[in-house]
């Protein structure tokens, strides 16, 4: 009898340990799964091609000299007003023969103004230069004043600062001349470079475009490894994080890090825990209810019976007690005895516990329950409920290698792309016309190289000579300065103004013998550069060019760009231009669009029609969780059916509130104590101690045993009082929630695999839809794009026209300046050489 109770206490405590876990993980719930469209995860990243084969634009670079281009595009501008020759081209083109000499010169009026200029001055100054070596001979000019005049220092000075004037104009244009020479020396190197290789680039980006397709094609390797990773990933050993910390021991599982199956499997978990949990923790509570109350019952009936017998015991004890206290206190010779009799009369017994109902129908009821073991029941119900994920995935193997073997045959369809892209036979004629471009342009290359290098040589050499007259003049006019401020006499010889002289007129001399040099080169790239700016650049900025090209008949057959390029019948190259630099496809442009239509070929469902019918049409039962058997079911009936709800328990309260004897015992005897130490009579004082002794005995041995009984007879009432009044509604409510549980599990399992299903296929069409968009931006864009055919143009006149023609006329300019300056440089140094030297008559 004694070990029964111990080991349902021990079931109990069980018991509540595994209520202690169910609530740690309500209390801790798994997040439920929800479908996240744009969630960042699912976004994937494609290797750019866009600067594999790309011609790197070029763009005008800002400079210091920038002022001085715009000075000189100005002149130009002045000096050829024409717009651009239409008709002079077209004949020009069309047929050479018949170009007229007169057309020629009305378009270069201006230059040819220019040309006469050119000519009178490179005529001129030798005659001049002659007349004055003439005039030298006849010592007539650049002699000596013939008389000293107030009026000489001022004209003196005068001459001076004209000629310092004019030193300074030339010596800024010279330096001018001498950077953009450098500059167009630099540009032109490289810029004679850029064209073939800009025109291999180019033959190069169109030779590569199959094999850009195939690569954008081998992409497709991107998103399979994204799905593949997705229905399946690495496995691990390990316990599930979802799962209930302390059930280590229920469900050790493989863990896939990251697949398909096992998502769906902790899905349903997560969402569906709850609700399981939930009703394991109310079959624990009524499982315990049961256990405690059983115990409680036996402890009611054993208490009851121990206590009702105790009181059998004790009561003849207790008259015998009572009546001889009385005695003694009702004796002549106790003192002061009276007051303590009346509480010695009521020493009677109180309460009865044999009137209390009994528990024995109820125990008899219950006899041999718990039939079932509730704690095993749980943990398999537990146990099966958390085995779910690894039955997942047992259950979607077979589905999953289906769908990865739908992804090698996507693969295969995917490559029909690149096999059925028609671009060899629309860019070959591109490629040719570039071929022939690339041949026919190195002669003339290498006659501008060598152009250049004598261009370079002779203007180096022609500035280094104007530096020399500069150095002539700015010596003449120091030493003539020094020597004038240490002549004394205007009429004395001074050797440092004498020297000052003569280095002016060799400067002079300097000037007259080269100048014409100077005035054919500057004619020479004035007539070159002005032309290339006027006729090339300015009509190509604003596309006066492209408009003559796409003018029907303006070219020659033999130069027909439209049907060289390739390019639609309503097309022509000004709107070629402008489609290939907007980023326009090359089908686009070549007509590619009317026998491949790209998207018709880039349709999603045209690859994932078998990934979705094999995930829309797959099933599993993964919900079919046992957490109540019958038999556990049948001890729970029959505890709600036993009659604990029908004990009444008021009565044991009730009987409980009285005493076990109605006067206090430890207080009878307390007063019989302080009676003792009153008494003049020692037999009396023995009697009346010897009493008190015994009632202590009796308190001691029986009483407090009784009171302990009714103790632990009151948690038991309490309990089931406590409990009885709920029981059958709680055990019904139990039952209801379990099967309920039970059949709801394998219904909502399915929908939440449906749920889950179609989050992942609209998860995985999205990696889909991405790869093909990128596909077929990345072939309209970049692999079949024909924008490095508009950045070369913008390349060209970049190179040609800000690069070169701007500092070759920037030079022509510069140098134009220097020589038409040495014209009043010649005249002052002439006019000032007099005043170095002694004046013949000195006037006073």
């Amino acid at each position: 009898a004694d070990g029964a109770p111990g080991s349902l206490l021990a079931t109990a405590g069980a018991m509540r340990v595994a209520g202690l876990l169910l609530a740690w993980a309500l209390l801790h719930p798994a997040a439920s799964q929800q479908c996240h469209p744009s969630s960042p995860g699912g976004v994937l990243r494609f290797t750019d091609r866009h600067a594999e084969i790309q011609v790197p634009a070029l763009h005008r670079v800002p400079s210091s000299l920038d002022p001085l281009y715009g000075l000189v595009r100005r002149c130009l501008d002045l000096i050829q007003q024409n717009p651009l020759p239409t008709e002079l081209l077209r004949t020009a083109l069309n047929d050479p023969g018949s170009v007229r000499t007169l057309q020629v010169v009305q378009y270069e009026l201006g230059y040819v103004v220019c040309a006469a200029v050119a000519l009178l001055f490179t005529v001129a100054v030798p005659v001049a230069g002659m007349c004055f070596c003439y005039c030298r001979s006849r010592r007539r000019c650049g002699g000596r004043l013939r008389a000293h005049r107030r009026s000489l220092g001022c004209r003196r000075r005068c001459l001076l600062a004209c000629l310092s004037f004019t030193s300074l104009i030339i010596l800024i244009s010279v330096t001018c001349a001498f950077v953009t020479s450098q500059r167009v020396k630099g540009q032109m190197e490289p810029g004679l470079e850029a064209v073939p290789s800009t025109l291999r680039t180019l033959r190069q980006h169109l030779a590569n475009v199959p094999q850009g397709v195939q690569m954008v094609v081998d992409k497709f390797e991107v998103p399979r490894k994204q799905i593949i990773s997705d229905l399946g990933g690495k496995h691990g050993t390990g316990q599930h994080p979802e799962l209930a910390a302390g059930m280590d021991d229920v469900l050790t599982v493989p863990r896939c890090l990251a697949g398909l199956s096992r998502s769906v499997g902790l899905s349903i978990h997560a969402q569906l825990k709850a609700m399981t949990y939930a009703a394991l923790e109310d079959l624990q509570d009524r499982a315990g209810d049961l256990q405690t109350s059983l115990h409680h019952l036996q402890i009611l009936h054993r208490t009851a019976r121990a206590l009702a017998a105790a009181r059998a015991e004790l009561e003849p004890a207790l008259r015998e007690r009572r009546r001889r206290v009385v005695a003694l206190l009702d004796d002549p010779r106790c003192t002061s005895c009276a007051s303590v009799l009346g509480r010695a009369q009521g020493l009677e017994l109180g309460a009865d516990y044999g009137k209390v109902p009994s528990v024995e129908k109820v125990l008899k009821a219950l006899a041999g329950l718990p039939r079932s073991d509730f704690a095993e029941m749980i943990r398999q119900g537990n146990g099966t409920f958390n085995s779910i994920p690894e039955l997942a995935v047992e259950r979607m193997a077979q589905v999953i290698q289906d769908l990865q073997g739908d992804l090698a045959r996507t693969a295969e369809k995917v490559q029909s792309i690149a096999d059925g892209f028609p671009l060899p036979d629309y860019t070959r004629p591109v490629s040719e016309a570039l071929v022939k471009a690339e041949e026919r342009s190195q002669p003339y290359l290498r006659e501008v190289e060598r152009f250049e290098r004598y261009r370079w040589i002779a203007g180096t050499v022609l500035c280094s000579i104007i530096l020399l007259i500069l150095l002539c003049n700015v010596t003449g006019m120091a030493l003539g300065a020094y020597g004038l401020s240490k002549r004394e006499d205007p009429s004395d010889y001074e050797c440092r103004g004498e020297a000052g002289a003569k280095f002016l007129l060799v400067g002079v001399g300097l000037a007259f013998l080269f100048s014409w040099l100077l005035i054919l080169l500057v004619f020479a790239t004035f007539l070159v550069g002005g032309n290339i700016q006027t006729l090339v650049c300015r009509n190509w900025v604003n596309q006066e060019i492209y408009k003559f090209i796409d003018t029907p008949g303006n070219l020659p057959p033999s130069m027909n760009l439209t049907r060289q390029l390739n390019l639609r019948r309503d097309s022509n190259l000004s709107s070629a231009y402008r489609e290939c630099k907007s980023g326009a496809g090359l089908w686009e442009v070549l007509q590619l669009d009317r026998s491949y239509d790209l998207d018709e070929h880039l349709k999603t469902p045209k690859y994932t029609a078998d990934f979705q019918k094999r995930l829309g049409e797959f099933t599993a039962n993964l919900g079919d969780v046992r957490l109540l058997r019958s038999e556990g079911r049948q001890d729970l009936e029959t505890f709600a059916r036993s009659g604990v709800d029908e004990v009444d328990y008021g009565r044991f309260q009730e009987e409980m509130k009285n005493p076990v004897v109605q006067t206090s015992l430890p207080g009878l005897a307390r007063n019989l104590e302080g009676l003792q130490k009153m008494q003049r009579n020692g037999t009396v004082a023995g009697r009346l101690a010897a009493e008190a002794q015994a009632l202590w005995h009796m308190q001691n041995s029986t009483v407090q045993s009784q009171e302990a009984l009714v103790a632990k007879l009151g948690e038991s009432v309490q309990f089931l009082s406590r409990l009885a009044p709920h029981l059958k509604e709680r055990v019904k409510r139990t039952l209801a929630t379990t099967a309920s549980v039970e059949a709801r599990l394998p219904v909502q399992a399915q929908q939440i695999l449906r749920q889950e299903l179609g989050c992942f296929t609209r998860k995985e069409l999205r990696y889909f839809a991405q790869y093909l968009n990128w596909v077929g931006q990345t072939l309209r864009e970049d692999v079949a794009s024909c924008q490095p055919l508009a950045t070369a143009l913008d390349n060209g006149r970049v190179i040609l026209c800000d690069r070169i023609a701007d500092p070759w006329n920037a030079f022509w300019f510069s140098l134009g300046c220097c020589t038409f300056f040495l014209i009043p440089n010649i005249i002052f140094a002439v006019r000032l050489t007099k005043h170095f030297r002694p004046i013949r008559n000195r006037l006073m």
